[in-house]
């Protein structure tokens, strides 16, 4: 349980230039798009944008060099070489606002727009803790439920955990999700970055779970992200499943090896209620493909990624993310007018 002072009032104030908005794209121009606008309106803004491009072949960098000097902020784009993955795309965005010596990071995909007083809503949460999820509106106006809670035995969320709030507006939480978390550059410096190896999927529900040992993490009743792209569903009435692909079903498998990896780091696995969550999630995913994309292909992805899992977990030289040494900005001149590459 980390120490009572994590959640008690701080009388420092929130500053909103010391925080970052760190953006990953990948040929989503027209999404993308939708988000910078709503940056141009956002009051308070914060002190930079990350935009981290995981090599798109649209129009993304003349977009991006086009809101160079309408959003006033300083704008720092970064086109990496290769597609890494939203995994990579966020470690990467990370790192630069981390070496920009920014307090606060706000991650996000390209596929949501920040509603205007966003930032001072999760500022007002900012002297109290340091690992922060606000809510979100769904594409259709209606409100998002994002599952807050991992059962760290079987590796899974937990997905009836209470929806609603007390009268402190706010519930601890042991995951995370790179769509919205807001967090503070000390629990970066003490957990590391977030780990390129997912490519995508269970990387943030670990990152989110390794800033929960180190300080009290929480989901706050406060929207402050509306989604701007449709995803097909399947209505259970309390709860929605989306539609997947097959990349995401191949690493939703696999990288339940790195997940056992983590959890063995920290002590906290459990071989047989990982193993049962393992099946689970397995279970899953074929309920998502029969019952969302009504077809039973990509069944193979499942068992790839269960393959290459098992390979994953008996890498011996396999390590965790490293902590961050004491990072001190220098000049940001470079970094804030960088060209693309």
């Amino acid at each position: 349980m980390p120490p009572a002072a994590d959640i008690s009032p701080s009388t420092s104030s929130f500053d909103p230039a010391s925080a970052t908005i760190a953006i990953v794209t990948y040929n989503r121009s027209a999404l993308l798009s939708k988000l910078l606008e709503s940056l141009i309106v956002m009051d308070p803004k914060p002190g930079h944008v990350v935009v981290v491009d995981n090599a798109s072949t649209d129009d993304t960098t003349a977009l991006v060099e086009s809101y160079r000097d309408k959003l006033g902020i300083e704008l720092v784009y970064r086109r990496l070489d290769t597609n890494t993955g939203g995994s990579g795309g966020f470690s990467e965005g990370m790192r630069i606002a981390y070496e920009l010596g920014s307090e606060w990071i706000w991650v996000m995909d390209d596929d949501v727009e920040v509603i205007a007083d966003g930032l001072a809503r999760m500022g007002d949460w900012a002297p109290r803790f340091r690992s922060i999820q606000g809510r979100r509106y769904d594409y259709d106006g209606s409100e998002f439920y994002w599952q807050y809670r991992l059962s760290i035995p079987f590796g899974i969320p937990i997905p009836f955990a209470p929806a609603g709030f007390d009268s402190s507006n706010y519930r601890e939480m042991n995951s995370g999700c790179f769509e919205g978390m807001f967090i503070h550059r000390d629990i970066v410096q003490q957990i590391g970055l977030p780990d390129p190896r997912f490519f995508i999927y269970w990387d943030d529900s670990i990152y989110g779970w390794l800033a929960s040992l180190k300080t009290t993490a929480v989901i706050v009743n406060e929207f402050v992200l509306r989604r701007t792209r449709e995803i097909r569903q399947w209505d259970m009435g309390i709860r929605h499943l989306n539609a997947s692909s097959n990349a995401y079903r191949y690493y939703i498998m696999r990288n339940r090896g790195f997940m056992k990896h983590y959890f063995k780091s920290q002590g906290a696995y459990r071989p047989v209620r990982f193993a049962l969550g393992t099946l689970l999630t397995f279970a899953k995913e074929l309920i998502r493909l029969v019952l969302v994309e009504r077809t039973v292909r990509g069944t193979s992805n499942l068992f790839r990624g269960l393959r290459d899992a098992r390979r994953i977990d008996h890498d011996a030289l396999w390590r965790p993310m490293p902590a961050l040494e004491s990072v001190v900005p220098t000049d940001q001149t470079p970094h804030t007018r960088r060209s693309p590459t």
